[in-house]
């Protein structure tokens, strides 16, 4: 069975940093396009970011230049660093195998001004 599980989220200062990552079992994120995505409250589950199984990367607009989706092969688990948070940052964010329809449980991330 696939299992997804989110760490790394929290409470942190505008301007701050956080990483979250992803511990993947019964598959691999190297073989497909993987990603983050968030929901805010009242707010519809949005992509944050993507990365192909070729390593290629794509952002929302929102958070371009600011965080940075990774992979990390070896050890099977897939990488969202943020920086320069804001208070619109603060959501669930989710990791996500969407070709196996496979979701985290959520990691929270909560941006103080």
């Amino acid at each position: 069975q696939v299992q997804l599980v989110e760490s790394g989220g929290g409470l942190v200062q505008a301007g701050g940093s956080l990483r979250l990552s992803c511990a993947a079992s019964g598959m691999f994120f190297k073989y497909m396009t993987t990603g983050w995505y968030r929901q805010a409250p009242g707010q519809e589950r949005a992509v944050v970011a993507t990365i192909s199984s070729g390593g290629r990367t794509n952002y929302a607009a929102s958070v371009e230049g600011r965080f940075t989706i990774s992979r990390d092969n070896l050890a099977n688990t897939l990488v969202l660093q943020m920086n320069n948070l804001k208070s619109e940052d603060t959501a669930m964010y989710f990791c996500t195998a969407p070709g196996l329809g496979a979701w985290g449980q959520g990691t929270q991330v909560t941006v103080s001004s």
